[in-house]
């Protein structure tokens, strides 16, 4: 690896919700000890051996190809062993880092992530690095979408989704009846039944695919139903709320606004068909 590189950059105002603020590269032979950061940090260790030290976690070897999540304002130390560690680094922040974390994307408790497929990694590190070199809105702006598909490739990995391909062929099979058959009552343990699970295992497979559990993804393809109807048809909000399955117009009218913020009525006034 080349001479140790490290670029800084201030957050756009406008960009509140994914930034990129610092990105390096270096063969790292010394240790960072009891260090707290102001955002949240990734650290790709490409080939080498160490460990990870952090209050939620306690020591943990490390071996590369991996990467680790540091979350900011938390106590960490980590360190490569006497031959050192080949590493990229990233640091970022936004309101994005909250569904990350709500959607168990990235854990605290289980920061570190082996990576079996490290050259997609190293590309997108290197393509992050790239953008904020270039120093312009555009590069700020890619910069934080590699950086979420830096996120995103690492949470396949730890799943061990990239290896495990039909099995995520039948997991979306799964997905793609109930979204078929979400206008329909769903009795989830008849649900899982058909697919030779039980209704846990079928709701942390489900959710873990999704993002949601079956009920919580049902009433979304509903509501998104919903809002197709109002916005294509002169139907009754009755009737919408009959066709996706709610027969209490109330309860739907109720839902639809703890979820998009307006009533129904307010929806169809603002976006009048064509």
């Amino acid at each position: 690896m080349r001479d140790a590189e490290a670029i800084y950059r201030t957050p756009l105002g406008a960009a509140g919700g994914l930034a990129v603020t610092g990105s390096g590269r270096q063969h790292a032979r010394r240790a960072v000890t009891d260090r707290k950061l102001p955002s949240f940090a990734v650290v790709l260790v490409e080939r080498g051996r160490g460990w990870l030290e952090t209050a939620a976690t306690g020591r943990m070897g490390l071996t590369g190809p991996a990467l680790f999540w540091l979350f900011p304002n938390r106590v960490h130390s980590y360190a490569p062993d006497d031959d050192g560690w080949d590493e990229r680094w990233a640091l970022f922040e936004g309101s994005f880092t909250r569904d990350f974390v709500r959607l168990r994307i990235i854990a605290e408790r289980h920061p570190v992530v082996a990576l079996h497929h490290l050259d997609e990694v190293v590309r997108l590190f290197g393509k992050l690095h790239a953008d904020l070199l270039d120093d312009t809105n555009l590069g700020q702006a890619s910069a934080a979408l590699m950086l979420h598909r830096i996120v995103v490739s690492a949470a396949r990995q730890a799943s061990g989704a990239a290896d495990r391909r039909q099995e995520r062929r039948d997991m979306a099979d799964i997905v793609e009846t109930l979204r078929r058959r979400a206008m329909q009552p769903l009795d989830l343990a008849a649900f899982a039944a058909e697919h030779g699970m039980s209704p846990a295992t079928l709701r942390r497979r489900f959710t873990l695919e999704t993002g949601l559990p079956p009920k919580a993804f049902q009433l979304r393809a509903r509501m998104d139903h919903a809002k197709q109807l109002l916005a294509t048809t002169d139907e009754k909000i009755e009737t919408v709320a009959a066709m996706i399955g709610l027969d209490d117009p109330f309860y739907f009218s109720r839902v639809f606004h703890e979820r998009e913020g307006c009533s129904p009525r307010e929806f169809r006034a603002r976006y009048p068909r064509v």
